[in-house]
C-alpha cells in the first residue's frame, strides 16, 4: 500500500504557502519531493527524508512528487498548548492515518468565531458556484471579478482531491484575490477548518464576510472511468447542501471540444451526473453564449433532460476572454491551457460572471 523510500535533501527547489519542493537523492536515483513544514518541520539540505514514492512510481496525478512523510533525525518540537486542552483546537483531519493534524474548527469552543457560527444558519441567498475540478477554480473568479472587481469571493474546498490545501500552486497565486479559503471535511490548510462543507459555507459567508463562494476538490480529481466512480460526484451534494442552508447555487459545467475522452467531451458525464442524478433540487445550469456551432449543440441535447429541474441560463461572454487572460494564475486542465481548451475555461467564467449577477 505505501512504497517507502529513504533519502537525502541535496537541494530546496522552491517554496510556496505551505509547501516546500525539495531534490532529494535516493538509492533509486533523484527524485523530487514535496513536504508540508506544517506537518513535517522545514526541510533543509542534508537532511535525511522518509518519502512515500507509491503514487510517483504509478505515474498517477501527485504532479510528479514523492512525498516527504518526516525528517527522522530532525524532528519538529511539539505546537505550542501541546498539553491535553483544546486551547489550539481538536479537529481531527485525515483521521487516524499517520500525519493527522489536529487543528482549530472555525466553530469550536475555543475559536474566536464560536458566537457567530453558533448563531449563523443561513447564506442570506448567497450565490455559490460549484465546479467539478480545481482548475475551474481562477477562471470563476476571472468570471466573478470581471464585472464585480469589489465582490469578496471565498473559496471552499472540499475532500475528493488533495487534502492539503498547501498542495495547491494555484491556489498559493489567487490568495490575494480571495476572501479566504475554508477546507472542508477531511481537506486542511485553509485560512478556516470546518468539519462539514455546511459549516465551510456558513464560515465563507458569515466569518470571511463573502458576498460569492466557490465550491470545489483541490487538485488531484479521482475518476475510475465508470458512471459513478469519480470524486466530482460530490457537486450534487453540494448544491443540496446550498439550498438547505438558503444559498443560491450556480453551476459550472464541464463542457469541452478537446478532451480526447468521449465522455468528457459536450458536456462531461461528471456534470451530468452530478447535476442530474445526484442533486435534488434545482441550481442554475451556466451555458456560455458563442460556443462553436456543433459544440453548442451537443450541450443542448445534453442538458435537455436536466431543464425539468434545473434552470439553464446563457450567458454572454464578451469580455470573458480578457479577464481570463489577466488571471493572475496559469489556467490549465488536464495538461490543457486556454488555447487548447477554450470551452471548459470560457463555461466556468461564463458561471462566474451569472454568480456575480446574483450579488445584491
Amino acid at each position: 500500500m505505501v512504497r517507502w523510500r529513504s533519502g537525502t535533501v541535496s537541494a530546496v527547489r522552491r517554496e510556496w504557502h505551505g509547501a516546500v519542493e525539495l531534490d532529494v537523492t535516493t538509492d533509486d536515483g533523484p527524485l523530487r519531493a514535496l513536504a508540508y513544514p506544517a506537518l513535517t518541520g522545514t526541510p533543509e539540505a542534508g537532511d535525511r527524508v522518509l518519502l512515500n514514492v507509491g503514487a510517483l512510481v504509478m505515474g498517477l496525478g501527485t504532479g510528479g512528487y514523492a512525498l516527504v512523510v518526516a525528517l527522522p533525525d530532525r524532528l519538529p518540537p511539539d505546537p505550542p498548548s501541546a498539553g491535553t486542552d483544546r486551547d489550539q483546537g481538536h479537529l481531527v483531519k485525515a483521521r487516524y492515518t499517520p500525519l493527522q493534524p489536529i487543528l482549530l474548527g472555525v466553530d469550536e469552543e475555543a475559536s474566536p468565531h464560536r458566537e457567530v457560527m453558533a448563531a449563523a444558519d443561513s447564506l442570506d441567498g448567497m450565490p455559490v458556484v460549484t465546479a467539478d475540478l480545481h482548475s475551474a477554480l481562477p477562471a470563476v473568479l476571472a468570471g466573478i471579478h470581471a464585472d464585480r472587481p469589489e465582490a469578496r469571493v471565498a473559496y471552499v474546498m472540499t475532500d475528493g482531491g488533495a487534502l492539503p490545501a498547501w498542495f495547491s500552486r494555484t491556489l498559493d497565486g489567487l490568495r490575494d484575490h480571495l476572501a479566504g479559503t475554508v477546507t472542508t471535511g477531511q481537506a486542511f490548510g485553509g485560512d478556516l477548518e470546518a468539519g462539514t462543507l455546511h459549516t465551510g459555507l456558513l464560515a465563507a459567508r458569515h466569518v470571511l464576510n463573502a458576498d460569492v463562494a466557490i465550491v470545489a476538490q483541490g487538485p488531484g480529481n479521482l475518476g475510475t472511468g465508470t458512471p459513478w466512480g469519480f470524486s466530482g460526484v460530490a457537486l450534487g451534494e453540494a448544491v443540496n447542501a446550498i439550498v438547505a442552508l438558503q444559498g443560491h447555487p450556480v453551476g459550472s459545467l464541464r463542457i469541452s471540444d478537446a478532451d480526447g475522452r468521449a465522455r468528457h467531451r459536450g458536456v462531461s458525464h461528471h456534470s451530468l451526473t452530478a447535476y442530474g442524478r445526484v442533486a435534488l433540487v434545482p441550481a442554475d445550469l451556466v451555458i456560455p453564449d458563442d460556443l462553436p456551432t456543433d459544440l453548442a449543440k451537443a450541450v443542448e441535447d445534453a442538458l435537455a433532460p436536466l431543464a425539468t429541474l434545473h434552470s439553464l441560463v446563457h450567458v454572454a461572454t464578451d469580455g470573458l476572454d480578457a479577464a481570463l487572460q489577466a488571471s493572475p494564475v496559469r489556467l490549465s486542465t488536464m495538461g490543457r491551457g486556454l488555447t487548447e481548451d477554450h470551452a471548459y475555461f470560457v463555461a466556468a467564467a461564463a458561471a462566474g460572471r451569472h454568480a456575480a449577477t446574483l450579488i445584491p
